[in-house]
């Protein structure tokens, strides 16, 4: 049987919520970041907490690019499709390349199965038009066939189908079990019974597909051939976050404080803290957002660096509670990690429809630094650099994420934390004991942050309007406007990056701008435009408030610009209104889903083309 080499390849795992599909994708991409490929991963999940087993509505899937170089999207379409029932198969045929290879478990496929999967006959592959490779495998009886003597119930049994699909697939692409045998042993460390059941499922998987040549043509190779040196993993977004939070923690010598209340998709940030008590983070799983953004400013006013984590709904709720941080001048780190709405909407899908409410949804003049992640791995930096600015220049700051970012994941190279900025927050200064006043301010317009128990700092912050001098309660108009004029300065002082342009630099046609986890698509779409011969840019912004200097340079240098996002036109219309005469194309989604490349590369063709 042949091998062949390939620089990229698309698997897609696809089954019923309970199939354990985004274990057997994590463990997949854990395998291919350790020998050395870079993974963008798409885990997609229903909102429904157990669907009816078999249900259209209930299918999970999850998505894994490998590439032998640099990948920045989960792909469009696959090249393989793991489908481990009829309605696996019915809904994710579609996310199939033409060319793809087929996975499916001919036990799941009875006619009661076809009948709950809405397929109209008894033959589901001719019915769908499938005219590729498909390995027909009566995985489910095999499973069971090989834990016979093992002494495990039916239910039990079942729950290993995932690890044969996994070993189906790691023979496939020619990967070496051992890592996916240390994988299990670790995550099933309390149950070394369960842990060795997985893992000879896994070789069964494997041994099936190397027996029976299941793909009657060939084998793949994804095989790197110039990687950086340096210890890697597959880290998903909100774990990046995590970490990102607890290095600006170590940097500055503070302890790091998350209030928290659970919300898909950032819940996992708090799951992820929770473990680190050993490097002084503190948790605290609160009854409502609310108390969560009200303990996490208590925590500032006490000196930690502090965080709440949440979503858009929760945004909505913690507003007054972020307004109190703003007139107060306490640093705080919000991450929003963004889902479908309006309302509950569509919790376990993707939009950048928050963008608005960050910026201007709370009550008075209440600027606060936005910046928003670009991918799972830049996560970290992004969180790094929320609480750098959040320290120094003592305000709130939101984090953007997305389900799309948060979920995904990517191979990531750990980071010498000697090479990150320094975090200098401004403390008072020895000279002030006995004269400090809240509002006392250095050369940057950022108040000194003195500690609650320092001898000869007393003070008093709140929510009503302070005399600048005093720290007194003041209602004077003139003071308030002096007040509300500070603030914004200080946030509109913050130094950020230029935005940096790609691609086409000089000559573009077409300038692409986009912000946040939307970076991976359209620089795909860009670099597949450049290649084809069209002269494209693109210019993608991390840093939202204050905007870079360079922004209304960038977008007024080229001829033709579209913004694109997923919501409405929300960073258009911000751009609009910070950049005089900027009057942009507009590409705009809110299906919950990531872009698509090849829609984009032809919409993009079409603006070129007026």
């Amino acid at each position: 049987m042949n091998i062949i080499d390939k620089q990229q390849v698309v698997v897609r795992f696809s089954g019923d919520s309970g199939d354990g599909m985004q274990l057997a994708g994590n463990i997949f991409s854990t395998i291919s970041a350790t020998v050395g490929n870079d993974i963008s991963t798409f885990p997609d999940y229903p909102a429904d907490i157990r669907a009816p087993q078999g249900s259209l509505t209930g299918v999970s899937g999850f998505q894994v690019h490998i590439g032998a170089k640099k990948v920045f999207t989960p792909g469009d379409k696959c090249d393989v499709l793991v489908a481990m029932n009829a309605a696996a198969l019915k809904t994710q045929y579609r996310f199939a390349k033409s060319t793809a290879c087929i996975i499916i478990d001919t036990d799941s496929f009875k006619p009661a199965d076809l009948e709950k999967a809405a397929f109209k006959t008894d033959n589901p592959i001719e019915e769908l038009g499938i005219k590729q490779d498909v390995i027909a495998a009566p995985i489910t009886q095999m499973v069971k066939d090989c834990l016979a003597e093992t002494g495990m119930d039916n239910k039990a049994m079942l729950k290993c189908r995932n690890m044969f699909a996994l070993g189906l697939v790691c023979w496939l692409f020619n990967r070496d079990l051992k890592i996916a045998e240390t994988f299990l042993r670790e995550k099933f460390a309390k149950k070394p019974q369960l842990a060795e059941a997985n893992i000879k499922v896994v070789y069964a998987g494997y041994d099936y597909g190397h027996n029976t040549h299941a793909s009657v043509y060939h084998t793949y190779r994804v095989e790197t051939k110039e990687a950086v040196p340096g210890k890697y993993m597959d880290i998903s977004g909100n774990k990046a976050t995590a970490y990102g939070l607890i290095a600006a923690a170590e940097k500055v010598g503070l302890r790091l404080f998350l209030g928290s209340y659970p919300i898909t998709p950032a819940t996992d940030i708090l799951h992820e803290l929770s473990k680190h008590k050993s490097l002084s983070v503190i948790t605290v799983q609160c009854e409502d957002e609310i108390s969560g953004c009200a303990t996490a400013i208590g925590a500032s006013f006490a000196g930690a660096l502090a965080v709440t984590s949440t979503s858009g709904p929760g945004i909505c709720l913690k507003s007054e509670a972020m307004n109190l941080a703003v007139i107060t001048e306490l640093p705080l780190v919000v991450i929003d990690v963004q889902r479908g709405g309006p309302s509950t909407g569509l919790p376990t899908k993707s939009e950048q429809t928050d963008l608005l409410q960050v910026l201007f949804g709370r009550n008075g003049e209440s600027p606060m630094p936005v910046l928003a992640a670009t991918s799972p791995t830049q996560c970290f930096d992004a969180a790094y650099m929320a609480s750098k600015i959040a320290l120094e220049y003592m305000t709130p700051v939101v984090l953007l994420t997305d389900a799309f970012v948060a979920n995904g994941s990517g191979a990531w190279r750990l980071p010498d934390l000697e090479q990150y900025p320094t975090i200098k927050p401004p403390y008072v200064l020895p000279e002030m004991k006995d004269n400090y006043t809240p509002y006392q301010r250095n050369e940057k317009g950022v108040r000194y942050w003195a500690i609650p128990g320092q001898e000869g700092f007393m003070h008093i912050l709140g929510g009503l309007e302070k005399d600048g001098n005093t720290g007194a309660i003041s209602t004077d108009p003139d003071n308030h406007d002096k007040m509300c004029r500070i603030r914004a300065q200080k946030v509109a002082n913050i130094e950020v990056p230029d935005v940096k342009v790609e691609g086409c630099v000089d000559d573009a046609e077409l300038l692409v701008v986009g912000f946040g986890g939307t970076y991976g698509h359209l620089y795909s779409a860009m670099q597949e435009m450049c290649q084809n011969g069209k002269k494209v840019a693109l210019a993608h912004f991390s840093f939202l408030n204050p905007l870079p200097k360079n922004t209304e340079e960038v977008l007024k240098k080229y001829k033709k610009v579209v913004v694109a996002e997923q919501n409405l036109g929300q960073f258009a219309a911000y751009l609009k209104m910070k950049v005089a005469g900027f009057n942009p194309y507009q590409y705009n989604e809110v299906k919950g889903q990531p872009f698509v490349v090849s829609e984009l590369v032809e919409a993009f063709e079409n603006i070129l083309a007026k």
